[in-house]
């Protein structure tokens, strides 16, 4: 299971996290099975002594991780949690160091708790599905298990040694492997025609080589953007205002502004004492804004229009801006048109188009990279590029592998940056293998950039590589089948994950 990023906890004092790496090399089983007696012996002595009393043999310490459709996935001695958990615990034991330790458990413990839920989610589906496990099928599993046989057979005697409850326990942990058993073998024990392996295999070829060259969407020009302000001054049109915000009703809100206009009290004592937003500190100051930056707030342009305009010391009515809030606004200055001259304004102008017109940019520097297509027809991929502001860049070969699979060559793997969204981008593909060796491509947006494939070269892969593919196939689905099941369940939201708040309070990873 993938491990989810979190911080880890800081470290103890060297002689405890000493004899900790000690006792779990000494013996992982006891020393694990015995967690909950090590935690409160760390709880107690190094982080919180006041949990001691209520923590003594572990009652009150709730070791429930979380649920999956409202079943707890708690830690048990005994349960599938704890029996996979020691199992990890073994399998760790040897890359343990005093330095991972921590890091190490977590681990242990947030895979372990992973299978518990994967566990419980198929129980949950078999459920659902209204499959029960037979009870011989499950008397017959119980009787195959090795702590009941002698001399190769199945001792009745060793299994009346187990008390009634510890019976019906292991009765009900047999009749869910069962179950989990049935539903996990129909996945991926599903046969593979040796048709389909051949089919696969063949989608090795054919392989092409490129050349690409990238145009930044970025690197649209001032003078464009200049000309999209000229010609849209009223989202440009700079004004500087105060706002007051209340919550409670419109009635308030005009009270608010008649004692503000009657001089009763000021706008900026007002916005302190009563404003409800982010303005409020600096006396309802909101600063230097352009008309496009009220549309958030007010949605009607005719109004939003009249506030940027409002002249100096004026105030607006009382408006709704939202299902309970309502705001007014007065001018600290005269509007003004943008001033174009000025750098800062232009790159504020920039970021309106690029996040609200980016079509805008895309759309012109589509149109270079037509011109640089032309030139390349006419003159070659290398001559076109010339003194232009652009790197050739090479990657391949690769077969069409649209979500980049792991049984072909990669997109991803070409090292490229530019083609960091390309796996899954029909247009590349399309670019890519319905080009004309040595002929560059139409051009086509990806991310940030507008791209110019050339292919290079084709060619078929080797058939050992087939062969092989051909071979690893039913493995790879069957991998590939048991990684979709478990973030199925991992992420399905019928899972209530609370690992992580447990596992630091248990810890105390603050």
């Amino acid at each position: 299971m993938a491990l989810k990023e979190k911080k880890l906890p800081e470290k103890q004092e060297e002689s405890i996290k000493n004899d900790f790496v000690r006792r779990f090399k000494a013996n992982p089983f006891i020393f694990i099975g015995t967690i909950v007696i090590l935690i409160i012996v760390i709880v107690a002595f190094v982080l919180v002594p006041a949990i001691v009393p209520s923590a003594q043999g572990g009652a009150g310490l709730n070791l429930t991780f979380g649920s999956y459709n409202k079943a707890p996935i708690s830690y048990v001695e005994g349960n599938y949690f704890y029996q996979v958990q020691q199992n990890m615990a073994q399998q760790y034991q040897s890359s343990l160091t005093e330095s991972n330790y921590q890091f190490v458990l977590y681990q242990i413990w947030r895979q372990a708790f992973e299978s518990a839920v994967v566990h419980a989610g198929i129980l949950d589906e078999m459920k659902q599905a209204g499959y029960v496990a037979p009870e011989d099928v499950v008397d017959r599993e119980v009787a195959l298990l090795p702590e009941f046989q002698e001399n190769g057979r199945f001792s009745a005697a060793k299994y009346r040694q187990l008390d009634n409850n510890r019976r019906l326990a292991l009765w009900r942990q047999v009749q869910d492997s069962v179950s989990v058993g049935h539903y996990v073998q129909d996945l991926t024990e599903l046969k593979v025609s040796s048709q389909e392996s051949s089919f696969v295999s063949d989608l090795a070829s054919p392989q092409r080589k490129f050349d690409l060259v990238a145009f930044p969407v970025s690197a649209y020009p001032d003078s464009e953007v200049v000309s999209y302000a000229q010609a849209n001054p009223q989202l440009f049109k700079v004004t500087h205002l105060s706002r007051i915000t209340i919550n409670s009703s419109e009635r308030d809100a005009r009270q608010i502004l008649g004692s503000i206009q009657d001089g009763t009290t000021t706008f900026e004592d007002a916005a302190k004492a009563n404003s409800q937003d982010s303005f409020t500190e600096n006396g309802g100051d909101m600063g230097i804004i352009m008309a496009y930056e009220l549309a958030s707030t007010i949605s009607d342009e005719t109004i939003r229009q009249g506030i940027v305009n409002l002249s100096r010391g004026s105030f607006s009515d009382v408006l709704a801006i939202g299902e309970k809030s309502w705001a007014f606004f007065r001018a600290e200055e005269e509007p003004h048109n943008a001033d174009t001259s000025d750098t800062s304004v232009v790159d504020k102008i920039r970021s309106y188009v690029m996040s609200f017109e980016r079509g805008k940019a895309e759309d012109y520097t589509l149109a270079e990279a037509e011109k640089f297509t032309a030139d390349a027809r006419e003159a070659g991929f290398d001559s076109a590029i010339g003194n232009r502001a652009i790197e050739k860049k090479s990657f391949g070969p690769i077969p069409v592998n649209y979500g980049d699979t792991s049984l072909f060559p990669s997109v991803s793997s070409s090292g490229v940056t530019e083609l960091g969204n390309a796996s899954t981008n029909e247009n590349f593909w399309q670019a890519a293998f319905g080009t004309s060796i040595n002929s560059p491509s139409s051009p086509f947006v990806l991310g940030d950039n507008v791209i110019v494939l050339y292919p290079t070269e084709e060619t078929v892969s080797d058939p050992e590589f087939n062969n092989y593919i051909g071979l690893y196939y039913s493995y790879w689905l069957n991998d590939s089948v048991q990684q979709g099941v478990s973030s199925y369940f991992l992420s399905n939201g019928k899972l209530d994950d609370r690992f992580w708040d447990v596992f630091q309070h248990i810890w105390n990873t603050n």
